[in-house]
């Protein structure tokens, strides 16, 4: 089961687990789809791969199947501000 992680890896933006601006990696990596196209140009920065929009689960299902809480914030090089 996906972890729906909570935050844009390069920028920290909120992304809600109904965010159609969410965007993953075949490892799960999570970032925004404004810094997947303008900041790291399509490619995942851990691993190389590419990104898919991160699927939405169904809102019923949010309690039984809960989002991480946990923030993951890395330092990478297109990242900086």
């Amino acid at each position: 089961m996906l972890a729906l992680r909570p935050n844009c890896e390069c920028c920290d933006r909120d992304l809600p687990p109904d965010s159609d601006q969410a965007r993953i990696c075949t490892f799960e990596c999570t970032f925004c789809a404004g810094c997947v196209e303008s900041r790291l140009g399509g490619a995942c920065p851990n691993c190389g791969g590419g990104f898919v929009p991160r699927p939405i689960r169904p809102a019923h299902l949010l309690a039984k199947y809960p989002p991480s809480t946990e923030r993951v914030r890395k330092a990478h090089a297109g990242c900086a501000a």
